[in-house]
């Protein structure tokens, strides 16, 4: 079997997937709920209810604020409590509707049954029709930035889609979620990829997956079998597999170019697998996104495991269903050891994007000093997009903006990869991200005076 890759640098730090092979538990409902008005790429949601509104399990409490935006549902039912601030995973304080938890009543219209709807047994879905149901109920990518789902699937018309990848990898160490809900919900995943595919045109479906996860391969190869349209590729062990770029180029051998070309300019539309499952709930029960599977993990936590989650629920519940906060110096990520980030509370919530809530102890996360360079270029040879680290990262310390936006600081993923390999433990990755957001805002205002 030949076993795909992507063909630029990338890395195999230690896996750490302590928590594979624990089945999926239902998080306790939290007491209250906190719902930042920004879970995604693009415009704030704008709140729909008030203090005092009653509101139920699926209920819009937020509509979107603009074309790229999508609209918050409400995963308790109770009363809104107020509409104000909260800490969210940037560790500033942002717009959010914070709702006491009175119990578990849903919305009427929402199909509450496990039975498996096939497409087939749906001629009424249009692609149209799929496109709106997607967008309605407020699917977001769930694996990486969080873009509103509906939009990747409408490209541009200087674009033509041939196929639709379902990033399976889940490439980052620590994080579970994803290889749970494979093994738990592949039928459910496989009718969400037939959807993804009609509403996108194409007849061609690509499920990539690593080979530590040799049952999931086996389970979904298994129940692809009958079906020439879809097709399960196995894929070496290699961070940042998941990577958009990184994962088209591994699954059907195509270079996406720099930015602003993303990967349907070379025929591809990229969704997560826990955002295949959320379409297949959007679009057959009428299910709005407002729960999701999430890993709590830590080599050092007493119970780890893997949770379906409602979004809202404040990360210390999760944190405490486990066992509570290790004794000693922690850090709290918001995602895995690699891309996650930092937290500065561990009341911030669950939100769309949480697909892991990770526990590192100090002696885990303490970095070492940092080193003069010694020109080695192990950065280089490992950046998954072809560019050199210890360049941007030095001119961006420098404030030399002009010369980074030359080198193509934007194309930067923030894998992570270079400050991971580099002996002299730089803090490559935290200059290049200064560096990338100064010039994403210098870009922005140049765009502007246009």
């Amino acid at each position: 079997m030949n076993i795909r890759t992507f063909r630029i640098g990338g890395i195999h730090p230690e896996e750490n997937k302590i928590t594979a092979e624990m089945p999926t538990q239902v998080a306790a409902l939290p007491k209250q709920a906190i719902f930042p008005l920004s879970q995604h790429i693009g415009a704030p949601t704008k709140p729909v209810v008030k203090k005092g509104d009653k509101v139920k399990v699926g209920t819009l409490i937020a509509e979107a604020g603009g074309f790229v935006s999508a609209p918050i549902y409400s995963s308790v039912s109770g009363t809104v409590f107020k509409v104000d601030t909260a800490i969210d995973a940037t560790g500033y304080r942002v717009p959010a509707i914070i709702i006491n938890v009175e119990g578990d009543e849903w919305e009427e219209n929402i199909d509450r049954s496990d039975s498996l709807e096939t497409l087939d047994a749906h001629p009424e879905l249009t692609p149209e029709e799929i496109v709106e149901r997607i967008k309605v109920a407020g699917v977001t990518g769930m694996g990486g930035a969080g873009f509103p789902t509906f939009i990747k699937l409408c490209p541009p018309p200087t674009a033509k889609a041939e196929c639709v990848i379902i990033n399976a990898v889940e490439c980052e160490p620590y994080i579970t979620s994803d290889y749970r809900l494979m093994m738990e919900h592949a039928d459910e995943i496989l009718v969400g990829l037939e959807l993804l595919m009609k509403a996108a045109k194409v007849d061609k479906g690509y499920i990539g997956i690593e080979t530590n996860k040799p049952q999931a391969i086996e389970l979904l190869t298994q129940k692809t079998s009958g079906n020439p349209k879809i097709e399960v590729v196995p894929l070496k062990q290699r961070y940042p597999q998941g990577g958009e770029k990184q994962l088209v180029d591994a699954v059907i051998r195509r270079q996406v170019p720099a930015p602003p070309a993303i990967p349907v300019n070379v025929g591809a539309i990229v969704q997560n697998v826990g955002t295949a499952f959320a379409v297949y709930q959007a679009v057959m029960k009428r299910k709005p996104l407002f729960e999701r599977y999430t890993t709590v993990t830590g080599k050092r936590l007493s119970n780890p495991g893997n949770f379906l989650v409602r979004m809202g629920t404040p990360m210390k519940e999760l944190i405490d269903a486990c066992g509570g906060m290790p004794e000693g110096n922690n850090k709290l990520l918001a995602g895995g050891p690699m891309m996650g980030k930092a937290l500065t509370s561990v009341d911030v919530p669950v939100c769309k994007g949480t697909n892991s809530v990770t526990v590192i102890s100090e002696d885990e996360a303490m970095r070492k000093s940092p080193q003069p360079c010694i020109r080695c270029a192990k950065c280089v040879s490992v950046c998954p997009m072809g560019l050199e680290p210890f360049l941007l990262a030095t001119a961006s310390s420098m404030h030399n903006w002009e010369k980074v936006e030359a080198e193509g600081i934007t194309s930067c993923i923030e894998c992570g990869s270079c400050q991971f390999t580099c002996p002299s433990h730089r803090p490559i990755l935290d200059n290049i991200r200064l560096g990338k957001s100064t010039v994403m805002g210098i870009i922005r205002a140049r765009n502007a005076k246009k």
